[in-house]
């Protein structure tokens, strides 16, 4: 064997022994300690921040999810409603409609939009705020503004029974300032509102 044939034998197999090093360092070994660190260290967030009730996970409180009477697509009047969703909150499809701000399509959803809304919650079109008739860029956004929150208090006193004072209590317990103080906008979680809310009615 020549010279040649041997030094390329050598690196060959110096190569291959770095390539199995370090798909044990990183393909095994770091992904096993990043994750245990993640489950120690940050366990209901490496988990998908799940929201439990009664021991049972009834959702993300990072995602967004339907609100409509049960095997229909109309909204359940019992219940805060979310944002719209261009995907109807399937994680599998997110993603905003694509339509600018002044696309006639979009123009005119908006308009039905705001209508339904104002109607559905017995207040004037004009007190209906923006994020009430607008999908989120992925349309799984899981909060809404306080605004939106206000104009449903009346109709989920009504028809859960309570008082709309009571409900009232519960927007203002649940609503979340910016992050960091000045990142993003205000909102308030329809998922655990209306768990509270489910809370207060089996009291």
């Amino acid at each position: 064997m020549n010279n040649s044939v041997a030094s390329t034998l050598r690196l060959a197999w110096a190569s291959l022994r770095i390539l199995l090093v370090l798909t044990v360092l990183c393909g095994i070994i770091y992904p096993l300690v990043v994750t245990g660190i993640g489950q120690v260290l940050f366990h209901d967030k490496a988990n998908g921040s799940e929201v439990k009730v009664d021991g049972k996970v009834v959702g993300s409180e990072l995602i967004g999810q339907s609100w409509n009477i049960k095997g229909t697509d109309k909204p359940d009047p019992k219940w805060f409603q979310g944002r719209p969703s261009h995907s109807t909150y399937d994680p599998m499809a997110t993603g905003s409609s694509q339509l600018g701000a002044s696309d006639p399509t979009l123009v005119k959803n908006v308009k039905a939009a705001k209508k339904q809304v104002a109607e559905f919650n017995g207040v004037p079109q004009s007190e209906v705020p923006e994020d009430a008739v607008t999908g989120s860029a992925s349309a799984l956004d899981p909060g809404i503004s306080p605004d939106y929150a206000e104009i449903q208090v009346k109709r989920v006193a009504q028809h859960n029974g309570l008082s709309v004072a009571q409900v009232e209590k519960l927007v203002k317990a649940h609503a979340e300032g910016r992050t960091a103080g000045f990142l993003g906008e205000p909102a308030v979680n329809v998922l655990k509102l209306n768990i509270a809310v489910r809370e207060l009615t089996r009291k």
